[in-house]
């Protein structure tokens, strides 16, 4: 034996424990959705403002937007910055209709309504398979993997 250290060596060692399903790895958890659709959120204080327009964000379809001067937007939100106040914090969106593209500070919004019907409610992966095996169950031949339309 000499003085030096002797090197290390890595052995491949056998896994134990439970060996998983690699099928049931493929597999991630969906995100679950509100129905907000139709909802008309009150927006009493500040955290309620900010708590509804994080989820107009979140939504799949137009949100009607009342300012505090009166007037009505509608559209789809595509973005949202929230600063220190409400006059800080801005949410951004296409009007319908328009390419057009709006930023409206939090304070200026009075009211907000899920007016636009939710495009993606129903269209999960999960919706799609239950479909798929109802109409192998009945029988059909020839199922195929095609998108829905989106009206």
């Amino acid at each position: 034996m000499s003085g030096a250290p002797e090197a290390e060596t890595k052995s491949e060692k056998p896994v134990t424990g439970p060996v998983s399903n690699p099928d049931a790895l493929e597999v991630a958890p969906g995100t679950a959705h509100e129905k907000l659709e139709g909802w008309i959120p009150e927006l009493a204080s500040d955290a309620e403002i900010r708590e509804a327009l994080e989820k107009a964000f979140d939504y799949r379809g137009d949100v009607s937007i009342t300012l505090k001067n009166g007037s009505k937007i509608e559209g789809y939100i595509f973005d949202r910055r929230s600063g220190q106040t409400l006059a800080d914090s801005r949410v951004r969106l296409f009007p319908a209709g328009s390419d057009e593209k709006l930023s409206i500070a939090y304070a200026d919004i009075a009211a907000l309504a899920f007016s636009g019907r939710d495009t993606a409610a129903g269209r999960s992966w999960e919706a799609w398979v239950r479909k798929y095996w109802e109409k192998r169950a009945a029988g059909e031949k020839n199922i195929g993997i095609e998108a829905e339309k989106l009206d």
